[in-house]
């Protein structure tokens, strides 16, 4: 603003002017306000009036601003957030699973069954898994042990009075049928993998029906904690077994172990239980072996087991050193009749291998046989009084 001229000053020393027009300013400085004539000139006072209408336009801005701010109640009193933040948004299921577990169990637990076996005094609880579209489901023997009366139960609520195909001991494996769905479809199915190519440390998913409990399938996940292991369960070893640290409980057995691609890669069947209560470990069939079982059980209505005849414990390391082998199945004895016996094997023999196919024990000796046929012929290699020998034996069914 320019300085007042010389015709501007008052007859009382002070300058008079008309007030410049309002800028969009809060605030003044005290010379623009003695030029507004708003404030006193020097050695002067303001007069009272000129403080009470400052004090009254002051509550009036203050006023405007909590307004505006929605700081004044309103008729319920309740005052306005300053700030609202952002409702979270539901994360997509693909990205909170990078595992993909949500995808498998989608996928495979609609061919996850609950079995409830009845039988005279008992009752037992487990699973079981729809491989074939026909019906045939896949589980343990020692679930439906003794049953009189078998009910299945699938995904989708619907429930089956089940046939028993037929059971395997050995590998304790058993097959179910039920009847086809009401609607004409075929029964969903599962996809079956191998477990011939499993790594220690690989991720797993355990589907089953735990305890029984209503409302379908439980999915619990791990990594395979070892291959190989021999259990004893009620009597019976169970060979070649896939250990988990997938939690799998009482009711789960029979169920699936499924691999990142949504395989089946073996049947949970026994839980690790010491003095002190369950380990936290489960063990299942191998895959391929459960199939190969059932398979033989609905051709033939029974698993068929080549027998060599002979029995014996697995190979120290330090006699294995002494006689330069990595391992092998030490034979203490040899059933009269048997292929064995008429192949000239005779305890104390180390046999360390099949068909040139290194065997490190006696369940190896086992396995490497399971696969066979009777009637086939099967080179051993065989340590005997640190020499080696190659026999051949001719394979026949195993015995009742």
């Amino acid at each position: 603003m320019p300085p007042p001229g010389p015709d501007d000053r008052a007859e009382d020393g002070a300058w008079s002017v008309s007030p410049p027009p309002l800028d969009d300013r809060l605030w003044r400085h005290p010379s623009e306000l003695r030029v507004l004539g708003l404030a006193p000139a020097a050695g002067r006072r303001s007069p009272v009036w000129l403080a009470v209408l400052a004090g009254v336009v002051g509550a009036l801005v203050a006023l405007a601003a909590l307004a505006l701010l929605g700081q004044l109640g309103g008729d319920d009193d309740r005052a306005t957030p300053a700030v609202v933040r952002e409702v979270a948004r539901p994360v997509a299921a693909e990205t909170a699973d990078p595992g993909g577990v949500v995808r498998i169990a989608e996928e495979v637990r609609p061919a996850i069954a609950k079995v409830r076996a009845e039988g005279t005094g008992s009752a037992a609880s487990g699973s079981a898994v729809l491989y074939r579209d026909d019906g045939h489901l896949l589980t343990n023997a020692h679930v439906v042990d003794g049953a009189d009366t078998i009910e299945v139960s699938l995904a989708d609520g619907s429930t089956y009075d089940a046939r028993l195909v037929g059971t395997d001991e050995l590998t304790d494996i058993a097959v179910l049928r039920i009847g086809p769905a009401a609607d004409g479809e075929p029964h969903p199915t599962a996809v079956l993998g191998t477990a011939a190519d499993l790594a220690v440390g690989q991720p797993v998913v355990a589907i089953g029906s735990p305890l029984g409990l209503a409302g379908g399938s439980s999915v619990t996940t791990g990594v395979i904690s070892a291959l190989g292991r021999e259990v004893e369960a009620e009597g019976t070893s169970l060979l070649d077994m896939v250990q988990t640290d997938a939690a799998i409980s009482p009711g789960s057995s029979g169920g699936a172990l499924v691999d990142a691609g949504g395989a089946v890669i073996a049947i949970p069947t026994a839980i690790g239980v010491s003095d002190v209560g369950a380990e936290g470990l489960g063990f299942a069939t191998p895959i391929d072996v459960a199939r190969s079982v059932a398979e033989d059980i609905i051709t033939t209505g029974r698993a068929v087991h080549v027998w060599l005849g002979v029995q014996g414990s697995d190979l120290d390391p330090r006699t294995a050193g002494d006689l330069g082998v990595d391992g092998g199945a030490r034979v203490e004895e040899v059933v009269d009749g048997s292929p064995a016996a008429e192949a000239g094997v005779v305890p104390t023999d180390v046999i360390v291998a099949v068909e040139d196919e290194a065997v490190a024990s006696m369940s190896g000796l086992v396995i490497s046989l399971r696969e066979r046929e009777p009637g086939d012929e099967v080179a051993l290699d065989v340590v005997r009084a640190g020499d080696h020998h190659r026999v051949v034996v001719g394979l026949v069914e195993r015995p009742a």
